[in-house]
């Protein structure tokens, strides 16, 4: 399924309801067998088979539905699987994720009058991708880090001559020299790493202090990286082993910021029916303008130009911006049913 197909499907087994419970959960971690929960549901249809009463026609019908969808897909898929059925207005209606949002770390088996919707929004992939930039007068590296490890992508020689000792009109003609060469450097790193990345997690920068604040002051970066900077760190190298230290420096940044994300987002759900966020571009637009906004939640899909200009109002309103991926837990349906920008209200705006 496309994904906005499945953010549709994922808001419908959210906002499903039952006066009793015959509303059916079934979902399959990623490292259990799917076989040993078809035969859980086919004991628990056949078990409903000898209740008694009308009331119960739609809890089999749903486990039926259920282990049915069960022998379809066969085997348990990379991330796990999670299946729900029932029956609505006399008609039955089954739900398969065999690409969840995220993986599927604890199998469930229920029923009751709401669909258990915690399978669709936990876990995760896996470990962030980060995109790992180390920048210093001689040179820079770039790097990549996965679940694989840490991978050397690029390696970039600089030609900016280092201090002289020479004093009068020549050294201040080889100063403004040196300055220019350095910016020229700079905005090469800059757009080599607009090249190498597509679309990382999370960006750690690293060098040297100083470098590494003129870098970041020059905002060399482009913006769709610049708006997932982790953090900077104090790395001596811009070659492979200085890749590898600045990536042990920023797991745990990294980690964190993934973490806010999602902290961030199933906040502005939880909110969201108390009224208390703003979402679409007009009534953000509007928070924003009020100074009400505590929290700027904007997809990965807006696009960089878009993100900047959010980044600076927030940040001028004394708030703070959240750049949601689309495949973090809850990302496409924040995408699909909020046009990509939400915000968390420091108070309501009229």
């Amino acid at each position: 399924m496309e994904s906005a197909d499945r953010a549709a499907r994922i808001e419908a087994v959210a906002d499903a309801s039952a006066d009793d419970d015959r509303l059916v959960t079934v979902a399959v971690a990623h490292d259990e067998s799917l076989g040993s929960m078809l035969e859980r549901v086919e004991e628990a249809h056949a078990k409903a088979e000898y209740l008694d009463g009308r009331a119960s026609e739609p809890l089999r019908e749903a486990y039926e539905a259920a282990a049915r969808a069960l022998r379809d897909v066969g085997e348990t898929p990379a991330d796990g699987l999670v299946v729900y059925a029932g029956v609505f207005d006399g008609d039955s209606e089954t739900f398969v994720f065999a690409d969840p949002p995220g993986r599927v770390e604890e199998s469930r088996f229920e029923h009751g009058n709401a669909f258990v919707t915690e399978p669709l929004e936990g876990g995760g992939t896996g470990t962030a991708t980060v995109a790992l930039v180390v920048v210093e007068r001689g040179g820079a590296a770039l790097g990549r880090l996965d679940e694989s490890g840490v991978t050397a992508l690029e390696t970039l020689d600089s030609d900016v001559p280092g201090k002289t000792r020479a004093g009068g009109q020549s050294a201040d003609r080889f100063r403004r020299r040196r300055e220019e060469r350095k910016r020229e450097f700079f905005a090469s790193v800059g757009e080599a790493a607009g090249r190498v990345f597509d679309d990382p997690d999370a960006v750690a920068l690293g060098g040297t202090d100083v470098t590494v604040a003129a870098f970041r002051e020059g905002e060399h970066l482009p913006g769709r990286l610049a708006s997932r900077l982790a953090g900077t760190y104090a790395v001596s190298h811009a070659d492979p082993s200085g890749l590898d230290e600045l990536a042990s420096k920023a797991r745990g940044d990294v980690t964190s910021l993934d973490a806010e994300v999602r902290e961030a987002l199933a906040e502005f759900f939880e909110r969201l029916p108390d009224g208390e966020v703003a979402y679409g571009r007009e009534t953000v637009d509007d928070a924003l303008t009020y100074g009400a906004v505590e929290r700027l939640l904007v997809a990965e899909t807006v696009p960089a130009s878009e993100r900047e200009t959010y980044a600076k109002r927030v940040e001028d309103e004394g708030g703070k911006l959240v750049v949601v991926p689309r495949d973090v837990a809850g990302g496409d349906r924040f995408v699909e049913g909020f046009d990509g920008v939400g915000a968390l209200l420091r108070f309501p705006v009229e």
